[in-house]
């Protein structure tokens, strides 16, 4: 393993399916422009209810990334 620096970066996915979807849609949209993403953590959850149901989630995550060498 060689001697990275990372960087990491927080971002906020939204669904309406649930988590783990706010939580890829957020990484898969980050991956169009940032590169070399390997790591998340999830730092935040949220949502939003309507008529006394889940309507939408919010997940806030850190997402990892190493520089370019």
């Amino acid at each position: 393993m060689s001697n990275h620096v990372y960087k990491s970066i927080e971002l906020t996915g939204s669904s309406t399916i649930g988590i783990e979807d706010a939580v890829s849609r957020a990484i898969e949209r980050a991956s169009e422009t940032v590169r070399n993403i390997s790591w998340f953590e999830v730092v935040e959850t949220r949502g939003h209810v309507k008529d006394g149901r889940v309507a939408h989630w919010q997940v806030t995550v850190k997402v990892g990334f190493t520089l370019d060498e």
